[in-house]
């Protein structure tokens, strides 16, 4: 195994330790300028012409040399990471996502489908959503106790601070910009959860006076009784409202509230510690699109004549049960991004492993309020109006899920590949024979190691992976082999770079954000056409960390794009590949299929003959 394959594989073992404080976690380090720009020009070269890059390579030049501009706003960088929580993650949040206008639903939102439990009506769906609504209470306890385990990499404890602000928090919509609400930092914070069904909302409070939480058999009866008021079908779907772009929703917002019973009933939606969706049943389809379905529901709730009124897509985490034994979750990514959502699954799913020993204590409990809106002809044609758009953004998403079953990361390790970076250059493979070229991929890197930190992107397209799928038709095939070697080592070199906090793209975003801030025009290698293609994310990509069969989906970045996201387990890898129908360009099924066969054909390359 090689040094970088090493260094990987414990990387990508997170092990558990003892507690320690948050602030352990050392503060994220601004990469040096010469680095950064020497590397932004190498990811430039497998996407440009020549005479394109020798442009570039100028404009650099002059930002970098030594006086100029790009020293000086280096060095502001560095003043503000000495006098801050976190350089780039304030930042960060509010240009990725609070300035976005964009809708939530699609295009922001990741779902996670999780594997379907052993039930199939809605007896069996309320017993489960018990289970699980106990669980996500004992996370939380562990969270305020200091009692879940706190999670390493290489003996660097991972910066655990994101785990509080999961709960009682929304993001509020805002003409220019939205900011998201944290209600759950007070002494005393909301001490119940919003469970909405047939499109009708309700206050569950999830604690007995006391303090202590209800148990499994208490939790049941609720929704019991929450399911006998909200029988009708014919209740305006105001959940629909969210998935607006945002500008046209904070308008909605701030007619919504004029009522004073609308603002309770928001107000409760968005202090409630999360949200439990009780979905109705789907059409039954057939097993092979079945995953593709459910990633679809929990994604958007499958249009305005299923489920999509079953939900508040600026809550910060959303659990869907319907009633068929499809469930996940459904999160809003300004709190936090996919790792510590990961953790909570996995805690969830090992505490829906446990039975329930505990029964309810034979005390009467409150019925749980059901929350009215007035709904005046200005929302109730708001309403209607999201219900438009939201079914034509709907109709648009090609989602293609798949599980490729001729091996798993056991499969790459045997050959001492890593088994991310191996997927990625399959990635890169199966985009050229699709499009013949490369072109801006993205990874998500976590930066959990650092205090404060959020992510990073590691760029999969580089110099020896388009050597390779240059190459791939070559019938030398040891000569093949060598270059996948040198593209995956490569891909993992740039992984290990970007989680030790020297990714390139965080740090350019700094040095054009911190021009901004002090007034100055957008220094020009920002407004160069090769930095606009550059961070035009045409394959938007991400591996889901979990060891059980759930499946990831989000929309892609950009209109021409596709997002492809996947769960690499010993045996098998489950994929989703997604891109908009709007686009000829791009097609989510000719893709997926294309990928299946170029990881068959690179296990092929790697096989002995006669294997």
């Amino acid at each position: 195994m090689t040094n970088v394959n090493k260094k990987l594989s414990s990387v990508y073992s997170a092990v558990l330790g003892p507690a320690r404080p948050h602030s352990s976690a050392p503060p994220q380090p601004v990469p040096p300028l010469t680095q950064t720009l020497g590397r932004y020009l190498r990811a430039l070269e497998p996407l440009l012409p020549q005479d394109e890059l020798d442009h570039t390579r100028k404009m650099v030049q002059k930002f970098g040399q030594g006086g100029g501009l790009g020293e000086k706003l280096q060095q502001e960088l560095e003043k503000r990471a000495r006098h801050s929580h976190n350089w780039i993650t304030d930042w960060w949040v509010r240009w990725a996502y609070l300035e976005s206008r964009l809708p939530l639903a699609v295009h922001s939102n990741p779902a996670i489908s999780l594997p379907r439990r052993d039930y199939s009506d809605w007896r069996g769906q309320l017993v489960f959503a018990s289970k699980l609504i106990a669980g996500v209470l004992d996370f939380k306890y562990r969270v305020e106790r200091g009692r879940l385990p706190v999670e390493n990499i290489r003996g660097q404890l991972l910066c655990a601070e994101l785990f509080p602000r999961l709960f009682s928090s929304c993001r509020i919509p805002g003409p220019k910009h939205d900011y998201v609400a944290h209600y759950g930092r007070s002494r005393r914070g909301p001490t119940h959860i919003t469970v909405v069904r047939n499109y009708q909302f309700f206050q569950l409070d999830v604690y007995n006076s006391d303090g202590t939480p209800l148990t499994e058999s208490q939790i049941h009866g609720q929704l019991l009784r929450i399911r006998s008021q909200s029988w009708k079908t014919d209740k305006e779907p105001m959940g629909i409202l969210t998935s607006e772009h945002r500008h046209t929703w904070g308008q909605a917002y701030n007619r919504l509230l004029r009522d004073k019973i609308n603002k309770e009933s928001v107000r409760l939606i968005e202090k409630g510690l999360f949200t439990l969706c009780l979905d109705s049943p789907v059409m039954r389809i057939s097993d092979d699109k079945y995953s593709s379905r459910m990633a679809a529901q929990i994604l958007h709730g499958g249009g305005t004549y299923s489920n999509s009124g079953n939900r508040w897509f600026d809550k910060t985490l959303q659990f869907v049960v319907g009633e068929d034994g499809s469930w996940g979750l459904l999160y809003e990514q300004a709190t936090a991004e996919g790792p510590p959502i990961a953790t909570l699954l996995h805690h969830l799913l090992e505490f829906c492993k446990k039975p329930d020993r505990v029964r309810a204590p034979l005390v009467p409990l409150p019925m749980p309020k059901k929350l009215y809106f007035y709904i005046d002809p200005e929302i109730k044609w708001d309403i209607e109006m999201a219900k438009q758009n939201l079914d034509i953004l709907i109709n648009d998403l090609d989602i293609n899920c798949f599980n490729f079953q001729r091996f798993g990361k056991e499969f790459p390790k045997q050959h001492n590949f890593s088994p991310n970076s191996f997927i990625q250059v399959a990635l890169q493979l199966a985009y050229y024979r699709v499009h013949g070229e490369l072109c801006a991929s993205c990874e998500t890197a976590s930066l959990r190691m650092f205090r404060g930190g959020r992510t990073d992107y590691i760029r999969s397209p580089t110099n020896q992976s388009l050597k390779f799928v240059l190459a791939f038709d070559n019938p030398a095939k040891e000569a093949k082999v060598e270059l996948l070697r040198e593209a995956v080592e490569v891909h993992s070199e740039l992984t290990e770079q970007a989680l030790q906090g020297q990714g390139i793209d965080r740090h350019l975003l700094g040095l054009k954000l911190q021009a901004i801030e002090e007034g100055l025009s957008v220094p020009r290698i920002f407004m160069d056409t090769a930095y606009g293609l550059a961070t035009h994310w045409k394959l938007r990509t991400g591996q889901v960390p979990s060891n059980t069969d759930s499946v990831m989906c989000f929309g892609p970045l950009v209109p021409d794009g596709y997002a492809v996201c996947y769960n690499p387990q010993p045996d098998h890898v489950h994929f989703s590949v997604t891109a908009f129908n709007c686009c000829e360009e791009t097609n989510a099924e000719k893709l997926a299929l294309t990928l299946e066969t170029s990881l068959c054909h690179l296990q092929t390359l790697l096989q002995p003959p006669g294997a």
